[in-house]
């Protein structure tokens, strides 16, 4: 998502920012983490419909708590085509790609693709948007998306012991890179179409017509059968607990400190996730060059979201997802990014 305008002061001391920062960092590698437990077990697409409809029950009860924000919704609701178009790329096509991608590569894997959005952001904004362009986010993107290809070559050999072929990694990858691709062109579609409106007011109705979209799916193609009680309350925890509130907190760092503060989180996670998945017994320890590799990465998409932007134009940012990350709305990531 794209926030124009320069961050606002807001009052409640100085440890807020901090601690809002740490929250969103932790709950986007939590996210991370339980959603690459859960598509163990339960299928991708059911898990990306669950998280998408318990987000929008808590954003919704959210929105519906302020009377600006309820009349913002109404606003956002009425816009029945921008609507489909934001929750197809930035609900199910980015929460499919990357959901169905950790089913076969792991969510470390995912999340460094994920990491990578503010780089494609970046990219797409100058080919297709003639959003200005510098030497250093070029170098920066170019040092970013070669150092994660050099990252999963040197971590597959961690993934056959676990399971995960070349084939798989070719095909997740693929995915996850898909997923991420419609995140970052859904920032600018936002931007042109919803930027009038708070992101909390918007998200509803998106949320919404993103978990009409997975659920029509997951109904018309995808047994539910095998699923247990615990994957189905992972699925709800998962949405309400991690991915919703990462929503609420990104937004709310992006007013106080800009989009590119933001983004700038995100880079912590993918490096929680492969140490949490280490812990967790699904992943080998981590080497030297995997880390270094993983660096590198931060360092690239540091390089691509750092510097002023161009006099006159809108700042285009990246968060969560969640998870992150994302992976939202506008910090998703800008980061959620998931």
């Amino acid at each position: 998502m794209v926030t124009d305008g320069p961050p606002r002061t807001h009052r409640g001391g100085l440890l807020v920012v901090p601690a809002l920062s740490v929250l969103m960092i932790a709950l986007l590698a939590a996210g991370w983490l339980l959603a690459g437990h859960l598509v163990d077990g339960a299928p991708p697409l059911l898990v990306a419909a669950g998280r998408t409809a318990a987000s929008f029950a808590v954003i919704t009860v959210v929105a519906l708590l302020h009377p600006r924000l309820r009349s913002e919704a109404r606003t956002a609701a009425a816009r029945g085509g921008s609507v489909a178009l934001l929750a197809f790329l930035g609900f199910f096509a980015y929460y499919s790609g990357t959901l169905l991608g950790t089913g076969f590569i792991g969510a470390s894997r995912v999340g460094l693709i994920v990491s990578l959005l503010p780089c494609l952001t970046f990219v797409i904004g100058a080919l297709a948007f003639r959003e200005p362009s510098t030497r250093r986010k070029v170098l920066g993107t170019v040092l970013a998306v070669v150092a994660a290809f050099g990252y999963a070559l040197a971590d597959a050999s961690a993934g056959e012991a676990s399971g995960t072929g070349g084939g798989a990694l070719v095909s997740g990858g693929l995915l996850a890179l898909g997923g991420t691709f419609t995140y970052a062109v859904y920032g600018y579609v936002y931007r042109r179409r919803m930027a009038d409106l708070s992101p909390v007011a918007s998200l509803p109705a998106i949320t919404g017509a993103g978990t009409v979209m997975l659920g029509l799916t997951v109904v018309l193609f995808v047994p539910l059968g095998g699923v247990s009680p615990a994957d189905w309350g992972g699925i709800a925890a998962l949405g309400v607990l991690l991915t919703a509130p990462v929503f609420l907190i990104s937004h709310e760092l992006i007013l106080r400190k800009g989009p590119l503060f933001t983004s700038a989180l995100a880079l912590v996670v993918p490096f929680l996730v492969r140490l949490g998945e280490w812990a967790l017994g699904r992943e080998t320890a981590p080497g030297p060059l995997v880390l270094l590799l993983l660096l590198l990465c931060a360092g690239g998409v540091w390089l691509t979201i750092g510097g002023a932007p161009a006099p006159g134009r809108a700042t285009t940012g990246a968060a969560e997802d969640e998870e992150s990350a994302g992976e939202t709305a506008g910090a998703r990531t800008r980061q959620e990014t998931s």
